[in-house]
């Protein structure tokens, strides 16, 4: 089928590359590049970059809803639409151009978790298993009738980061089986249960703070899902440091929490709220996070040092 794919970060990669072994993709629409670093130099988003590479042209524009963004889709002539991370809201007008209308990637199984942080958010539930769903695009957020889902496990020590990786390989998939679907006229859509409607906000630079009269479990599975952005953050000696790793620890040290209950070779233990907090990687201002054999190498923490909330 003739497709226009919509799509912005690393995780949508896998997603175009599914699409476009198996159909015309004639152009990808991604969000404007992007100043990072100190220079703040102007760099291209993931999907760019890989459509770059295949020969795919580019359109980024800027503004979406004056009436020219939908004149050049409509040029484009898709059949069908193709969306995964674009991270931005399409009019009805836009959802209207294509035929055979749109299909959406979600990381979740919806109707869980609605919203732009379904990833994260599973995390932080701790939850044992997510999923990926293919679904018709709407104006309502994520409240589109589903293609396709399949459940993925969530391991003991997922992040964010290997969560998404895996996500987007499965949702790659079966997006590309719910193209073959549509093409074939078997598509067969259900409407979501409104009944069983969760939602998840928008995931923030203030999330990372660990709040050590939390449960253990609570702050190791914050350190999972701030993993890569914005990682768990705490002070210590005035000084704010980053956990990368952790795992959670039985402990019946009668101490506050946030104090350092033991340090052992290749970790240090912190008292939690409930339990205590194997700190395995660790991150010093101004310097990369590194195994807590190596961190305490350089920089000894004595029992009783007290990490706090920021």
């Amino acid at each position: 089928m003739r497709t226009v794919f919509f799509g912005t970060p690393e995780l949508a990669v896998p997603c175009l590359a599914a699409i476009a072994a198996e159909h015309d993709v004639t152009a990808v629409v991604c969000q404007p590049d992007r100043p990072k670093g100190r220079g703040k130099t102007l760099v291209p988003p993931p999907v760019k970059v890989w459509a770059v590479e295949h020969g795919i042209p580019v359109h980024q524009p800027a503004k979406l809803n004056d009436g020219a963004f939908e004149t050049w889709l409509r040029d484009q002539a898709p059949e069908i639409c193709g969306i995964a991370a674009y991270g931005r809201l399409l009019k009805q007008p836009i959802l209207d151009v294509p035929e055979q209308g749109w299909l959406n990637v979600h990381p979740s199984l919806l109707p869980r978790y609605r919203g732009p942080s379904p990833i994260q958010t599973a995390i932080l539930n701790g939850d044992k298993t997510t999923g990926v769903t293919i679904m018709r695009l709407t104006l309502e957020m994520d409240a589109g009738d589903i293609l396709l889902q399949e459940e993925v496990a969530i391991r003991d020590h997922d992040t964010s980061a290997s969560l998404s990786e895996r996500l987007a390989e499965r949702g790659a998939a079966l997006l590309a089986q719910g193209f073959g679907l549509v093409a074939s006229g078997q598509a067969v859509f259900t409407p979501q249960d409104p009944d069983r409607v969760t939602y998840c906000r928008l995931f923030e630079k203030e999330d990372g703070r660990i709040r050590w009269a939390e449960p253990a479990a609570a702050i190791h599975n914050l350190v999972r899902a701030a993993i890569p952005w914005p990682v768990a953050h705490c002070a210590l000696q005035g000084e704010v440091f980053r956990i990368h790793r952790t795992e959670p620890v039985e402990s019946s040290a009668a101490a506050p929490p946030g104090t350092v209950v033991a340090v052992e070779a290749d970790r240090m233990v912190v008292k939690a709220g409930e339990g205590a907090v194997a700190v395995l990687t660790i991150q010093a201002p101004g310097k990369r996070a590194l195994p807590m054999a190596d961190f305490l190498r350089g920089r000894p923490i004595e029992v009783g040092a007290r990490f706090e909330d920021l």
